[in-house]
């Protein structure tokens, strides 16, 4: 038999698996949200059948429900920021949006912009969060709040488990990568206590449990 290792292949994989955890990283997004004071968290998900969409609507869901915070639905997009932008100027009309979570990075520049246009301001307004962490998410106005995945980590557990297969051993059980807050100037308290806000540092990171 030749040794395999899937990566980035979901957690219920019948083989050795190298992933970030996908709906931790949206667990950790939505209850950062929450903690802020958000009543809820709307989302903006990736297309329907991708596994890392529907791992991250697992976590948001999860969270909001564990929190006993009402789940509104889904929005809809496919990873691009023209669907971010649609989906921005749909949730823009409603006034009770405070907060949220796109399922990537590229669709939260879309809902800022979005937003922006509809003059609602990101974050004093709405508080909204990505997920990948890519290059330009540091330096938008806002920057964004994301979740940081440790790729090159991926990579080397990968190539660790495989030479443990190959070499007759079984795959070490740390398979699991977990992801990171990475907190910027996109996320702060719901209007009402906006007052209070304190910036967090343009780095901050904490890992998911």
């Amino acid at each position: 038999m030749v040794p395999v290792v899937a990566v980035d292949g979901g957690l219920e994989a019948d083989l050795p698996v190298v992933c970030v955890d996908q709906a931790a990283g949206a667990r950790v997004l939505t209850e950062h949200l929450l903690g802020l004071g958000h009543r809820t968290v709307h989302h903006v998900a990736g297309p329907e059948g991708w596994l890392d969409a529907e791992q991250r609507v697992a976590g948001w869901s999860g969270a909001l429900q564990d929190a006993g915070a009402p789940v509104p639905p889904t929005v809809r997009g496919d990873w691009t920021p023209a669907s971010g932008y649609a989906a921005g100027l749909a949730l823009a009309v409603d006034p009770e949006v405070t907060a949220v979570f796109a399922g990537n990075d590229q669709m939260a520049l879309g809902v800022v912009r979005a937003l922006q246009a509809c003059r609602r301001r990101v974050p004093q307004d709405v508080s909204v969060v990505g997920f990948d962490d890519v290059p330009e998410a540091e330096f938008v106005g806002p920057g964004l709040t994301t979740i940081h995945q440790n790729f090159a980590e991926v990579g080397r557990r990968s190539i660790r488990h495989l030479l443990a297969l190959v070499h007759g051993g079984q795959a070490p059980p740390d398979g699991v990568v977990a992801p990171e807050l990475v907190v910027r100037d996109s996320t702060g308290p719901p209007p009402a206590h906006a007052p209070h806000r304190t910036a967090p540092g343009p780095h901050e990171r904490t890992s998911a449990p």
